[in-house]
């Protein structure tokens, strides 16, 4: 029998999907969180922080041991834990003395799930049989653009209707869609990046040169995109006096919707265009963003630099990885996991390092922002170091 990509292909959009959903909703009830348990802010600022420093475990965790595992094992455990963290906000926060240590425990939960998903959700895409992978590839983390834009709109629209005091109804109804994507990764074809014990490891990797141009990339990819992500809804409220839940929608709302547009627009035209080129042309778009944010005195030019700047930022982590991929063809399991790790350390760093910028220049965002444009710049020299190796693929 004929074996349907095509279903591997939905769920791991559905996959995708999932981690917007585990990425972007827990933050739009922190206010909730707040007044109904008596979190102090200073602790639900931990959340995520816990969110991401377990999608780092999970990254190190990856490039280990999930080739033992094996990716089907691996993709529907993320669903699980994904479904279990999600509809576990319904419960656990309530049976806890403290219900900060249940709101954590569901974070690190579906942290889990998310972190798998982004380390082998991308390989499986990459060893089935299409044509155009890179193509394919910026389809695919576009999904992860509209479902953090779905979380937004629909998460606000249920508020308005029925009220955020029946947020944890809203939170065992996305846990559905992880529920629902078990069934698909048990029953799709799923292939292997590598044969049995023919991948590089970790060590092998640190021993090519192309491999670190890669991690400065995927750091800087990272960094740029949630540098601003994180940091719009602040900078949108504090430039234009917007409420937030205006603010919310007018920065990362519509940040989310230009980066979507971009792997989507690269998704359909890519075959035409030489991505290494449109990963210069997103750097230097990118770079400019930052600079009307910063520099502008005009808060609309800001605003405008703000939400162009998810149009730079789309195509640089899935564009990463389709460079890379054809160069260390036995990277396998281990180099998507380092990838992956590399850009969320990224995705640490960056709103870290504008924060603490803008706080020493006395909370001048833009101070922050202008720092944050460093980003961009080494991705673009990093991008012109790689197309100088482009005649010479590496194939340890």
């Amino acid at each position: 029998m004929k074996k349907n990509y095509r279903k591997t292909l939905l769920a791991c959009y559905l996959g995708f999907i999932t981690q917007a959903i585990a990425a972007n909703f827990a933050p739009l009830l922190f206010l909730k969180f707040h007044t109904d348990y008596g979190i102090p802010l200073g602790k639900i600022a931990l959340i995520p922080t816990a969110f991401f420093f377990t999608q780092l475990l999970i990254d190190l965790f990856c490039a280990k041991f999930v080739d033992r595992i094996g990716y089907r094992t691996s993709v529907v455990l993320s669903e699980i834990t994904s479904a279990l963290g999600l509809a576990g906000l319904a419960v656990l926060p309530d049976a806890f003395a403290d219900p900060f240590i249940g709101v954590m425990v569901c974070v690190v939960i579906y942290a889990i799930g998310s972190g798998l998903i982004e380390v082998v959700g991308s390989p499986i895409v990459e060893a089935c049989p299409f044509e155009n992978k890179d193509t394919v590839m910026s389809t695919l983390h576009s999904f992860y653009c509209w479902g953090s834009v779905g979380v937004i709109l629909l998460s606000t629209l249920f508020f308005s209707v029925f009220g955020i005091a029946h947020w944890k109804w809203l939170a065992c109804l996305w846990a559905l869609v992880p529920l629902y994507n078990i069934y698909n990764f048990a029953t799709c074809p799923i292939e292997r990046l590598t044969e049995e014990g023919k991948g590089m490891t970790v060590g092998q990797l640190f021993q090519t040169p192309i491999f670190w141009i890669a991690i400065v990339l995927m750091v800087c990819a990272g960094a740029s995109e949630l540098s601003m992500a994180q940091w719009a809804s602040a900078y949108t409220e504090a430039a234009l006096g917007f409420s937030k839940t205006v603010g919310d929608l007018a920065g990362p709302c519509l940040f989310a919707v230009t980066m979507g547009i971009s792997r989507t627009i690269y998704g359909k035209y890519g075959t035409k265009m030489n991505l290494s080129r449109f990963m210069v042309f997103s750097g230097a778009l990118c770079l400019c963003c930052y600079l009307l944010a910063s520099l502008s005195a005009q808060p609309m030019v800001g605003l405008i630099g703000c939400i162009f700047c998810g149009f730079s930022v789309g195509i640089m982590w899935p564009g990463t990885i389709s460079i890379i991929s054809p160069r260390l063809p036995r990277g396998g399991t281990a180099l998507f996991a380092m990838l992956a790790m590399a850009g969320d350390l990224g995705g640490a760093f960056g709103p870290s390092l504008v924060g603490a910028v803008t706080q020493q220049a006395g909370d001048n965002l833009q101070a922050g922002m202008l720092v944050g444009s460093i980003f961009p710049f080494i991705l673009i020299v990093a991008v012109i170091l790689l197309e100088k190796k482009r005649n010479r693929p590496v194939s340890q």
